[in-house]
């Protein structure tokens, strides 16, 4: 529980800052809403992009995966928002080097801003919110008690059941008619018993 709290509070602040990043200075002063989208895959340009054309999408996007995430406890899916940050911010980094010839830190403000660190730490704080939520809980299956009458599912396996055996304080039962033997008179040899004649 409150893995999933300090989870989801680092996922939001690194949407909250990828969001945020593309309206401070990326590179000379220039924000990074001034760069569009296919200048990552062509070449950086000094022409100016529409803000829905600019790199604020795939941010905002990423960041919309993030809350996504975050209200389904879903690791997976924050570390992939994470992962979009960083790849267009370095993918951002690599066309402005190609362009300019190098990246530069002055302390005069040109070179590379404060939007690409705010971009950049955005992304770390998303992929370390996905480590740190411990995620959804597996529910394991409960097996019902078995039904009277049927043996377990997973117990072994029983024969019918057999005839119950009388209470002991009742009397056996009278052996059915099928059950009890005839018995035939003894018939006497003749003569024995009978009168003698003179």
């Amino acid at each position: 529980m409150i893995r999933n709290i300090a989870g989801s509070v680092l996922a939001l602040a690194g949407a909250t800052a990828a969001v945020w990043s593309p309206f401070r200075a990326w590179y000379d002063g220039r924000h990074g809403r001034d760069y569009a989208i296919g200048e990552l895959f062509t070449g950086v340009t000094d022409k100016k992009a529409e803000v829905l054309g600019s790199i604020l999408l795939p941010l905002a996007f990423a960041a919309l995966v993030a809350l996504v995430g975050v209200v389904l406890r879903s690791r997976l899916i924050v570390a992939l928002a994470g992962l979009v940050v960083l790849g267009f911010t370095i993918l951002w980094m690599v066309r402005v080097g190609e362009a300019e010839g190098s990246l530069t830190i002055d302390a005069d403000g040109t070179g590379l801003g404060e939007g690409v660190a705010v971009a950049f730490g955005g992304g770390v704080l998303m992929l370390l919110g996905a480590l740190v939520m411990s995620g959804r809980r597996r529910t394991h299956r409960v097996d019902r008690a078995p039904a009277r009458g049927r043996p377990p599912l997973d117990g072994p396996p029983t024969g019918p059941p057999g005839p119950s055996a009388p209470p002991p304080d009742r009397p056996p039962a009278d052996p059915s008619p099928s059950e009890q033997t005839l018995t035939w008179p003894q018939q006497e040899p003749p003569g024995q018993d009978g009168p003698r004649g003179p």
